[in-house]
């Protein structure tokens, strides 16, 4: 298992960024890339357990939505199938991996701005978790900053 982790400062309100990415299907609108998303079995995009199906750059990805906590501002999602490494990420691709997200946020009282963390539990194969956390820590700051 390893770890991808990223953090910024945002400038905007925590309310607008927690408004954006608590539901869970509004993915088509803070990452670039990703075409379409879909709920399935009519749950809402902020219910625990909910699953989303997204198109990300052609390819269609399902997750499920583990956490959403108003309170704390965090959400967790996981991936439901083995994710593949992306064909064009690398020549030498690592064998497909499970994976965990995490989103949380923490407001920043001088500008009315917003800290985000951005992790990724990915579980591995030993010899795969350099490739898995290096693509991860090249991808989660682009997503970030599509807020």
């Amino acid at each position: 298992m390893t770890t991808a982790y990223y953090s910024t400062v945002l400038n905007h309100p925590l309310e607008t960024v927690w408004d954006l990415i608590r539901d869970f299907n509004n993915y088509p609108a803070y990452i670039d890339g990703v075409s379409e998303s879909i709920i399935e079995d009519d749950k809402g995009g902020d219910e625990v357990g909910a699953v989303r199906r997204f198109c990300y750059l052609g390819n269609w990805i399902r997750q499920r939505l583990a956490d959403n906590s108003d309170e704390a501002h965090t959400l967790t999602y996981a991936g439901i199938e083995a994710l593949p490494c992306p064909a064009e990420a690398t020549t030498d691709a690592p064998a497909p991996t499970r994976y965990e997200g995490t989103m949380h946020l923490l407001p920043i009282v001088e500008g009315n701005r917003t800290f985000i963390e951005w992790s990724g539990k990915l579980d591995t194969e030993p010899t795969d978790d350099e490739g898995w956390r290096t693509l991860f820590e090249y991808l989660i700051p682009d997503w970030t900053h599509s807020l």
